[in-house]
């Protein structure tokens, strides 16, 4: 399919790829909330502690190591069982069936009798979706073109929140009505479009040389993304990356848990709190999209950066309100919103300063780099939480939102342009 699309050139977009976008990102979504969403509110409601809760924060960090393996990913291509789809096809098709086996499997196990089990699957799920994500990151680095970055990220950042409403939503509505093994298998089925999809598109086009031997898979994309620009650019580059949402990151850490303590019903998160994020992500996805081609990637960092971080405030906000149900949803729907907003542009961001011919490798080290806050920084939200208590934690969740914006003025200025005219960002040199 993806082979025989017309070039982008003179077209902002091609609808055959944002629809593709949009399954890629419903797909990569889906088993991260599953960790998030599904897995802390069933071990919450089987009455784990929230210090434990918060420290399977940790069982995420294959997503902040992926790009260890991810040269692996960009050398070999897969063989299954004869069939040889291609190095990005074939790691999609068999990560994604990996996925949907540790997802069925887990619901059949007791947080009461086989916590650390529990952890251990956690832990292979966050693999195989690290590696999905590698592989995912990478085709559709590849499948669009530059100027359908900001557009095609958009579109895959608003399909992945939604995706989080089948294990935020959906899951937990069917938990107040059946057992946890049967909600778990449902939520795993959620899976095939994304198996479907694999089987369906084609590779798509090689750009440049892919790397012949391990050693340039693993060496030259460092080696390329250090000598861009230097030392001192590739440096604040990282810092920017593992900062700008630091703060929001740390906020929605344990949300679930957060609704759950001030007061409401299971049955309430799924149908408010879940359901409202759906419109607000569409809303983010679409406003996000057009303003990113209007705004530039650069500037949607500043607009989309400033409003995450007021809407760390309403959490704050929703901690004096109480179980409002009006104010949850107004609350959830603001963060939905300018989540999905400031997700587009920075994950754009990411995709403009990859080079295209070690694609998988600086994706994922992008992009591991990014996770470093939700694995680590929030596995310490529980006993930060217990200390200081729901306000103040807010309340330094905004704070930590500083730091990333102030280093705008260095790695995306204002009045920049966002690329040279190739789709080459001016503030990380040329490729």
């Amino acid at each position: 399919m993806t082979d025989s699309l017309p070039p982008a050139d003179g077209h902002v977009f091609h609808p055959t790829r944002m629809f593709i976008c949009v399954i890629l990102g419903f797909t990569s979504g889906l088993p991260l909330f599953i960790l998030l969403n599904l897995v802390q509110a069933w071990l919450r409601s089987e009455h784990v502690d929230l210090k434990a809760i918060g420290l399977f924060a940790l069982i995420q960090f294959p997503y902040t190591w992926k790009f260890l393996w991810a040269p692996l990913m960009d050398r070999f291509a897969p063989n299954v069982f004869g069939w040889k789809p291609g190095r990005r096809r074939g790691w999609m098709f068999v990560t994604q069936l990996l996925v949907a086996g540790a997802v069925a499997l887990m619901g059949t196990y007791s947080p009461q009798r086989d916590l650390m089990t529990i952890a251990a699957l956690a832990a292979a799920l966050a693999f195989f979706s690290a590696s999905l994500d590698i592989c995912l990151d990478a085709y559709r680095r590849e499948l669009l073109s530059d100027r359908e970055q900001g557009l095609g990220t958009a579109i895959h950042v608003n399909a992945y929140k939604v995706a989080g409403l089948v294990p935020g939503s959906l899951a937990l509505i069917m938990a107040d009505h059946l057992p946890w093994s049967q909600v778990f298998f449902a939520t795993a089925a959620f899976m095939l479009p994304g198996i479907v999809m694999t089987l369906v598109v084609k590779e798509p086009e090689i750009r440049g040389t892919p790397p012949k031997t391990l050693r340039e898979a693993v060496v030259e994309p460092f080696h390329e993304f250090v000598t861009r620009g230097g030392w001192s650019q590739a440096l604040l580059v990282l810092a920017f990356i593992f900062l700008y949402k630091l703060g929001d990151s740390m906020a929605t850490s344990l949300a679930t848990s957060f609704y759950l303590d001030l007061g409401f019903t299971k049955t309430q998160i799924g149908v408010v709190a879940k359901a409202t994020s759906l419109w607000a992500s569409v809303a983010g996805g679409i406003i996000g999209g057009v303003w990113l081609i209007k705004l530039g990637i650069n500037r949607g960092l500043w607009v989309f950066g400033v409003l995450q971080l007021v809407s760390v405030l309403g959490f704050a906000w929703l901690v004096k309100a109480g179980p409002v149900v009006t104010g949850l949803g107004v609350v959830i729907a603001f963060e939905a919103f300018t989540a999905g907003l400031g997700t587009a542009a920075f994950t754009a961001y990411i995709a403009r300063t990859t080079d295209p011919r070690y694609t998988a490798t600086q994706f994922a080290l992008f992009t591991s780099l990014a996770s470093v806050p939700r694995t680590f920084a929030n596995a310490g939200t529980g006993y930060i939480v217990d200390g200081v208590g729901w306000l103040t934690f807010f309340l330094i969740c905004t704070a930590l939102a500083l730091p990333g914006m102030l280093l705008l003025p260095k790695v995306a200025p204002w009045g920049a342009d966002d690329d040279d005219g190739d789709g080459v960002p001016v503030t990380s040199g040329s490729r």
